[in-house]
């Protein structure tokens, strides 16, 4: 165990601080970053009917275009393919470069792709989606380097007492970005449906998609780059995090000027202490040190993040498909395109007021409380109750007199996704692995997890009911995944790390993070 001798003023004075404005204002730029996130990888399903409607239409057929499914699945998946790259590289980057070095350039190329998507052209329908494609890809590249640069430079700040509410506080912006997503679609699609009313597709399929109904989704992506453009400026401001300074820089003295600056306390530099702390803790990412001592808690932050985005963001993608079979939204043929618009994006606002946003803010109220051990169980277990309830019975859920129950119900899955894994997921990889690896194994962790949102994305045509079988699966394996993980509830980053540790300097740190309550092997 860590010594308190052995640690650092400047990390400790962190470790111990009382809550303060800088936690509020970390908290608000590194939130924003993921409200951008969410808004931008959630709002592209909302208007991928309209882009059916309008690039592959056939008025001869007695149902409006949809895109075909090569092209939906690139639509959908491919920002998710580029937030995967972006997560390695940018996570890798972190720790080479520094949290702060990296994280401008995150926060600019989300806006430049944020407007570039908007502007997508083409002569052809094929030619619109490929440069919508491209955009999009490099997007997600850009949000991918916001997980692992957001929770380690937020759980780097924190003090250890309430470290878990802040980087669940950061990641509950993502509610809101959904949230945002509905609400900016809903407004933007009711505007123009006033403005240019049109009848149903049945009724005269040509007219039914206005003209400037093209101008519709553009908006919605560009606006995406909003929240993003106003906190550069303060990320910019940011001074570089005390632990990497300290720990991976190595540069006491400037630890303790960025952090004296923003505590405000006098804090000794300690450059013998530290020099004597770092001495024989440079393994790697891929040595035997790592395997013995971090090995399966990598593992099992992958796998659980994997396994939860799998079905978390299957719900997400194909919940206006959900929406259309227990008959919550309409027929496409008896609407308008920009009524059909509408309605998918009420339905998504409902689910997200009240099954998505709150369950992040149990999260924040409660992980410090509860653990995030006791909360990632809770969530996986329950995921799966509620899938395998909509799954079994799902018959009798699409009959009418019964959609109530299962929007309900379906917005109890996405409630216990963040109040559970889709949160601790998130938060776990930034506590437990050192400070020169913090940043890259996070990283890997949200990799994997978008490796499962792909999956997801890319779902084959097995049915919804089938699907929820299929995800209940996934939850289970979830469940039995989290025992890998430690809990980091109340202890120092140091401690669950072992960078403090005399067991760590010595080589012989397999077995130095030791869960309280619980050892999850």
């Amino acid at each position: 165990m860590a010594r308190p001798e052995q640690q650092l003023q400047v990390l400790s004075a962190l470790d111990a601080a009382k809550t303060q404005w800088y936690h509020f204002t970390a908290i608000v730029v590194a939130g924003m970053g993921f409200f951008t996130d969410a808004y931008d990888l959630f709002c592209i399903s909302l208007v991928t009917k309209l882009l059916g409607r309008i690039y592959y239409a056939d008025p001869a057929s007695p149902d409006p275009g949809t895109l075909p499914p090569n092209v939906a699945a690139a639509v959908n998946g491919v920002a998710l393919c580029g937030t995967l790259a972006g997560q390695l590289f940018f996570g890798w980057l972190g720790d080479r470069l520094g949290r702060k070095s990296v994280y401008g350039m995150t926060l600019l190329l989300m806006v430049v792709c944020s407007l570039a998507s908007g502007l997508s052209f083409g002569h052809t329908p094929t030619s619109v989606m490929a440069t919508l494609c491209f955009f999009r890809f490099w997007l997600g590249f850009g949000i991918g380097g916001d997980y692992p640069l957001s929770a380690t430079i937020m759980s780097e700040y924190a003090n250890k007492k309430t470290r878990g509410a802040f980087i669940a506080a950061v990641f509950a912006m993502q509610g809101f970005g959904i949230l945002a997503g509905g609400i900016v679609t809903l407004a933007i699609s009711a505007a123009f449906r006033r403005a240019f009313p049109a009848p149903a597709y049945q009724v005269d399929a040509a007219a039914s998609t206005v003209p400037q109904a093209d101008y519709v989704w553009r908006i919605i992506l560009m606006l995406g780059a909003a929240p993003a453009i106003l906190t550069y400026y303060w990320r910019m401001k940011m001074p570089e995090t005390a632990r990497y300074t300290a720990l991976v820089a190595k540069n006491a003295k400037q630890a303790v000027s960025d952090m004296s600056r923003v505590l405000q306390v006098e804090i000794e530099a300690e450059s013998e202490k530290l020099e004597e702390i770092t001495r024989n803790k440079g393994y790697g990412l891929f040595s035997s040190r790592f395997a013995r001592r971090h090995g399966r808690h990598l593992l099992g932050t992958a796998a659980t993040w994997f396994l939860v985005d799998v079905a978390y963001y299957s719900q997400n993608l194909f919940q206006k498909d959900i929406f259309t079979s227990i008959h919550w939204i309409p027929k496409a043929r008896t609407m308008s395109a920009l009524e059909e618009v509408f309605r998918i994006s009420r339905a998504q606002t409902l689910i997200a007021l009240c099954g998505t946003v709150p369950g992040y803010w149990f999260t924040v109220f409660l992980i410090d409380v509860l653990g995030r051990f006791a909360i990632q169980l809770l969530g996986f277990a329950m995921m799966g109750v509620f899938m395998l309830g909509l799954a079994i019975p799902y018959h009798h859920w699409t009959t009418p007199g019964n959609h109530v129950g299962f929007a309900v119900m379906y917005g109890f899955t996405f409630f216990f996704a963040n109040f559970g894994p889709n949160a601790t997921t998130f938060i776990v990889p930034a506590e437990i692995f050192p400070a020169r690896l913090r940043s890259t194994c996070h990283g890997i962790s949200a990799a994997a997890g978008k490796a499962g949102a792909i999956i997801g994305a890319f779902w084959p045509g097995i049915g919804v009911r089938n699907a929820l079988f299929v995800l209940a699966g996934c939850n289970l394996l979830g469940f039995l995944f989290t025992f890998l993980v430690p809990e980091s509830k109340g202890k120092s980053l140091e401690e669950m790390s072992g960078e403090a540790d005399d067991e760590e300097a010595s080589g012989n740190g397999a077995n130095a993070v030791r869960p309280s309550g619980v050892e999850m092997v």
